[in-house]
């Protein structure tokens, strides 16, 4: 996969239907574990709530998915917040809606439009970002090659500078356009050689 959406930090919303409060709790995460540390922290932020409801799609294929009614309506609670991810197209994100049952009932259609609903609004306010597939390069400069390095355009980033005698620069560079990129970079600093130092997704 080349790319891919995510939800960078976390984000909170809460709604309040027939006395019931929603409190949905949305953050992105590296893997599995991460996703389900979070429903447990959401358990412990929220101790006397009623449901615990969630749903995570933890790697950036969308394989590794799970959600979960505890102990609502069998459909009406873990699968909505699933298809809220999905809809926004995010991966490696976790959503947990947590409830306070107000007293009244909100039967089956009435729940799964108040936990999807919780999810939806949550995403819509969520700083959502794509990371795509890139390569990462280090490239020691003079200052003269560093000004001409400093404007050239293209699907990189500069990721960290030093300065000293000559100037360390390393950059990420999008996978499928990094022999483009590095090419044109060397033309313009006269062949200068970029050591490549890993790979990894990142935020254009």
């Amino acid at each position: 996969m080349n790319s891919y959406k995510t939800v960078v930090g976390e984000a909170e919303s809460v709604s309040v239907i027939e006395r019931s409060k929603f409190i949905c709790l949305i953050k992105g995460i590296n893997d599995e574990t991460e996703a389900k540390e979070f429903i447990v922290s959401a358990r412990k932020k929220y101790p006397l709530a009623t449901h615990y409801c969630y749903a995570y799609i933890a790697d950036e294929d969308g394989f590794n998915q799970k959600f979960s009614d505890d102990g609502e309506p069998h459909g009406t609670a873990g699968q909505l917040i699933l298809n809220a991810l999905k809809s926004q197209g995010v991966y490696k994100t976790v959503a947990v809606v947590v409830r306070y049952f107000g007293g009244i009932k909100l039967g089956t259609g009435g729940l799964a439009r108040a936990y999807g609903g919780a999810a939806a609004e949550t995403l819509s306010s969520a700083d959502i970002r794509t990371y795509s597939a890139a390569e990462f390069y280090k490239i020691a400069l003079s200052y003269a090659q560093y000004k001409k390095f400093s404007g050239l355009s293209g699907d990189f980033k500069t990721v960290k500078v030093e300065y000293g005698d000559s100037v360390s620069v390393e950059i990420a560079v999008k996978k499928e356009n990094a022999e483009t990129f590095l090419k044109k970079a060397a033309e313009a600093i006269g062949g200068e050689t970029a050591e490549q130092i890993g790979t990894e997704y990142f935020a254009f």
